[in-house]
């Protein structure tokens, strides 16, 4: 079996191949993946914009007035207090649209990219098999789903301490933590929007097997976020929404009582793993009977 990338595919394609070339199944096929996804510019310029959330918060906060009790995203009235509190505002601020929207770009891509570049053809070609590629493709979808998160937080305590007194923080059940306790809150909140969003992640994937057009897949995703917290906020649809993926995307909010309360986390993590479960299977069985050679 030929190792080199054949002639016939164009320039851009061969590039994305070369990267993307598995060394080896299992591991090194996900190190493989990992590699080429935060490799990306268009990655990097997702996280980028990311981060720019609570440095936008927290500028604004610090060249305008005192925010009135009550006003605007919840906790932003606190920021001024402890810098800290940029952290939560940004990450509650980038929950309904911004975070979705980063996710939808790199889980709509992760198949529907390869088969738009031609690549997708020679990756199977590689002794990984159409399952393996389907994992591993989720699992660098979810890997971001991971960083993404973490950036905002991170981003959020950095710029937040950079402008503003840092000390104990007052949660809002009333409770106050040390200023390390409260990093941990936000490393906490940041895995519960981590696993808020691997359903979604796998709904983009399900897409992305769908098309040979990212771009498609792509909007189709960030659609599919929309139209789910649309329908959690009507009324007439009570009976819907616990079912909808975006249901329990505002609950981290239990990260922050003490003690902490588990039961939103658990009920949100429940719920991702029937999407997971039911979007995966979906894009295995379009996945494994897709022609990729027309």
């Amino acid at each position: 079996m030929p190792s080199s990338v054949p002639a016939d595919i164009p320039e851009t394609a061969k590039a994305t191949r070369t990267a993307a070339a598995p060394r080896g199944p299992g591991l090194s096929l996900l190190g493989s993946e990992l590699e080429v996804l935060f490799g990306r510019r268009r990655t990097w310029a997702l996280l980028l914009a990311l981060a720019a959330i609570p440095v936008l918060i927290a500028v604004a906060v610090k060249v305008s007035s005192a925010v009135p009790p009550g006003r605007g995203p919840a906790f932003l009235d606190r920021i001024t207090q402890n810098g800290l509190f940029v952290a939560f505002t940004a990450m509650l601020v980038s929950v309904p649209l911004f975070m979705p929207l980063a996710v939808g770009v790199v889980a709509g891509d992760t198949i529907a990219g390869e088969a738009s570049l031609g690549t997708l053809r020679y990756l199977l070609v590689a002794p990984a098999g159409r399952v393996r590629l389907l994992l591993v493709k989720y699992a660098g979808a979810l890997a971001f789903c991971i960083v993404a998160p973490l950036t905002v937080g991170l981003a959020g305590a950095a710029i937040g301490a950079a402008l503003f007194p840092v000390g104990p923080v007052t949660l809002i059940s009333g409770g106050v933590v040390q200023p390390a306790e409260a990093a941990l809150r936000i490393v906490l909140i940041a895995a519960y929007l981590a696993v808020s969003l691997a359903g979604l992640s796998a709904i983009g994937l399900f897409l992305s097997t769908m098309t040979v057009v990212p771009v498609g897949a792509m909007a189709a995703t960030v659609v599919v976020s929309v139209v789910s917290q649309v329908a959690d906020q009507l009324p007439q649809l009570d009976w819907l929404h616990p079912w909808l993926f975006s249901h329990y995307w505002l609950g981290f909010a239990d990260m922050l009582r003490q003690p902490v309360v588990w039961d939103s986390f658990l009920d949100n993590a429940l719920l991702q793993a029937g999407y997971v479960a039911v979007f995966g299977a979906l894009a295995y069985g379009r996945f494994v009977t897709k022609d990729i050679l027309s």
